[in-house]
């Protein structure tokens, strides 16, 4: 069974690397911290997108009640996310360090655009680590129940 990242949350990562690309073109000190924070961002990007994410596309059918013996495909990457859940969180703070100093920087070249997304981008870390992490780990749990895995 394939399992797709909601499209809501897609678009939203796209939107992030488009917005963080721009940044990293600028000159100055603007770009070099955004380019700094791409250096840390995109590897943890990737694991979301290939074991974080794909998950949570199967909350809208288990909300309806429904399991199937093939959604046990899933446990393979949410047991991985709960094994990697202590790096992933560290590598937040990273990124959240890299995006404080982007903040910095852009505050003082009067980049504001920057600012906003940085911020924007501070909150989308912090939506992952209360919500959809934990959500993506409890929907193998719940189907690990139901299922006898």
């Amino acid at each position: 069974m394939e399992f797709k990242t909601p499209q809501s949350l897609k678009l939203e990562h796209e939107e992030l690397h488009k917005k963080l690309a721009e940044a990293a073109r600028v000159s100055g000190k603007v770009g070099e911290a955004a380019r700094n924070v791409a250096r840390i961002l995109h590897p943890h990007f990737v694991k979301e997108e290939e074991y974080a994410f794909p998950p949570l596309g199967l909350l809208p059918v288990l909300a309806e009640g429904k399991v199937t013996s093939e959604m046990g495909d899933v446990l393979s990457m949410t047991g991985k996310l709960k094994t990697e859940l202590p790096e992933m969180l560290q590598e937040h703070k990273e990124i959240v360090a890299a995006l404080k100093e982007l903040v910095d920087t852009a505050k003082k070249e009067k980049r504001m655009e920057y600012v906003h997304f940085s911020e924007k981008l501070i909150l989308h870390a912090q939506n992952e680590e209360e919500i959809l992490y934990p959500s993506s780990i409890m929907i193998g749990e719940y189907l690990r129940l139901k299922l006898r895995k």
